[in-house]
């Protein structure tokens, strides 16, 4: 049994591809236990770092389970991995929930950045906790190591070698309060505000894609052709149905209106007034439930959802296209994610879209083989473009910005980079042709992954000196203030952005883990939620929120002690 004991226990890449298996199969594992309904998912992993980093620095004190440069290696590519893809999946819809709140959840996550700080900063004189630790306790409130690494710079460059050290310890024993703090607010918070969280879920997807029908008895209109009236009409609406006498017509742009008209058109639920006044008479029919068959509704007209598979079509608007006049065909709406899009003329495609298309038989095909509808492309992620996205995202991440005051310029590191082009490469990607499209099981493997190895190298790391340190009378003192710069920022922003600002649980707390810096607690979120809301929230305020952490963890070095 030589071969398994030096297998398992001395240094090597295979010794530590094991462990870091190892630790993620079986926290994992545990990640299907649900205490009380509470699932910490992915969490576990973390835990089981800690026991294992704990274990090997029993074994052999001092000495690092695994080797030290594999260890930074896999959690460096782990976290790399996961924001990279995190910035893929949001970044189609993330200028878009920009435009639509991103400033707001902006403005709140560096609420929650500046209530943390000014707490950390109370604690000094009124705790009696010295500054170095505070910085320390501060980073590893908020899970962000990158703003320890520019506060011990500062403190270095001032001649504090010494306090820099103390900073990481308060870090490393402080650092898994903050991931597990945020979850524990989240939770303590989600019961009291559920009665307000209905209101704001009222108003959270109203901009998507709505199907409606109305009665043209509005006689200014009568004669009127359609692209005259999308011309007076503000609101973005395509009508793919028109019924006359009993009689169906697909119409077009030269299609004119008479009084009696019944249309069947896409639009957005917040138009719905104005266009009821434009038109006449809304109808009283339900047309957004699942079961409507189309095609039984008339049936000289096919209406087919049509997948996006040709790399030539990504990047494309709709009006490039010219399926109407090709065709005699009407492109309905666009079915993205889970997302329904109004499908207007500007709208670009992507790869992965699903387009409803309503016309003939026989044109709906044409238009089928026209935009590809071979699912199984899909099935096949553009690895190029993933290895180049993460390649220009280190890169990104590696540029020093010089700030006014300061003298070491500051770095969006290895999270920061990643994600801002991953959130790039998704949003614009396509109209460079470059096809940035996974299947959501290919992005979903890509994330857990990442996180996967990122959180068991994080708690290998940080096991192997916290058993000894959280036992000092200092270190219990930094835990519990550990937990107040967590969870009350936490709870408070929670409060104010559901029952103020409207916005549903999973917006407030995907924006909440952003601020924070916390990708467990997002994965917990994701787990408890069946829509992409929180991980836009968090990739809309998390370059902010973090580039903020950094610069201030160094400002108040600077302003404290120069």
């Amino acid at each position: 049994m030589t071969w398994l004991t030096e297998t398992l226990f001395q240094h090597s890449a295979i010794q530590a591809v094991i462990i870091i298996c190892f630790i993620c199969a079986l926290g994992l594992s545990m990640g299907r236990f649900r205490p009380r309904g509470i699932n910490l998912g992915v969490t576990y992993v973390f835990f089981i770092g800690i026991v294992m980093g704990a274990i090997g620095n029993y074994l052999e004190p001092g000495k690092p389970f695994i080797d030290e440069q594999m260890l930074n290696y896999a959690e460096s590519f782990g976290l790399v991995l996961f924001v990279y893809a995190l910035g893929l999946q949001v970044g189609p819809g993330f200028f878009g929930a920009f435009r639509k709140g991103g400033t707001a959840l902006n403005g709140q996550s560096l609420a929650v950045v500046a209530i943390g700080t000014l707490l950390a900063l109370l604690l000094v004189p009124c705790c009696g906790l010295p500054f170095p630790d505070m910085i320390g306790v501060l980073s590893g409130a908020t899970t962000n190591t990158p703003a320890l690494g520019a506060a011990q710079q500062a403190l270095k460059t001032l001649g504090f070698n010494a306090d820099a050290s103390t900073a990481a310890l308060a870090c490393a024993v402080t650092y898994p309060l903050g991931l597990v703090g945020v979850i524990a607010a989240l939770i303590l918070m989600r019961k009291p505000l559920r009665r307000y969280e209905k209101k704001a879920k009222d108003n959270s997807r109203k901009d998507e894609a709505f199907i409606c029908s109305f009665e043209v008895t509005n006689p200014a209109i009568n004669g009127l052709r359609l692209n005259e009236l999308a011309e007076m009409d503000e609101g973005k609406f395509t009508v793919t149905r028109l019924w006359r006498k009993g009689k169906v017509i697909l119409p077009d742009r030269d299609t004119t209106l008479e009084q009696g008209d019944r249309i069947l058109l896409i639009t957005s639920e917040k138009e719905i007034k104005q266009l009821t006044v434009f038109f006449g008479k809304r109808d009283t029919t339900d047309w957004n439930k699942n079961d409507i068959d189309w095609n039984g509704i008339d049936r000289t007209l096919l209406s087919e959802r049509i997948v996006i598979t040709r790399p030539e079509i990504n990047g494309r608007r709709i009006e490039q296209l010219h399926l109407r006049e090709r065709f005699k065909v009407n492109v309905s709406r666009v079915k993205r994610g889970d997302i329904y899009l109004v499908a207007t003329p500007d709208l670009t495609l992507r790869m992965g879209d699903r387009v409803t298309v309503v016309g003939e038989t026989k044109a709906v095909k044409q238009v089928a083989k026209e935009l590809g509808n071979a699912v199984k492309r899909l099935d096949e992620p553009n690895m190029v473009t993933i290895f180049i996205g993460i390649v220009l995202g280190l890169l990104v991440g590696s540029i020093p910005i010089f700030i006014p005051g300061m003298t070491y310029p500051v770095r969006l590191g290895l999270a920061g980079g990643p994600i801002i082009v991953g959130i790039l490469v998704g949003a614009y990607g396509p109209r460079i042709h470059m096809v940035a499209y996974t299947t959501s099981s290919a992005n979903l493997m890509l994330r857990s992954l990442g996180l996967s190895m990122y959180l068991g190298c994080l708690g290998l790391d940080a096991g192997r000196d916290f058993l000894s340190t959280v036992m000092q009378p200092s270190a219990l003192l930094w835990v519990l203030y550990a937990l107040i710069i967590t969870m009350i920022p936490v709870m408070l922003m929670a409060f104010v952005c559901v029952k103020w600002y409207r916005h549903n649980f999973a917006t407030t707390a995907g924006m909440l883990c952003g601020a924070m810096a916390n990708p467990v607690a997002l994965g917990f979120v994701n787990d408890a939620t069946d829509s992409d809301q929180a991980s836009i929230a968090y990739a809309t305020v998390y370059p902010l929120a973090m580039f903020v952490r950094v610069i201030v963890a160094q400002v108040v070095v600077m302003m404290w002690l120069g």
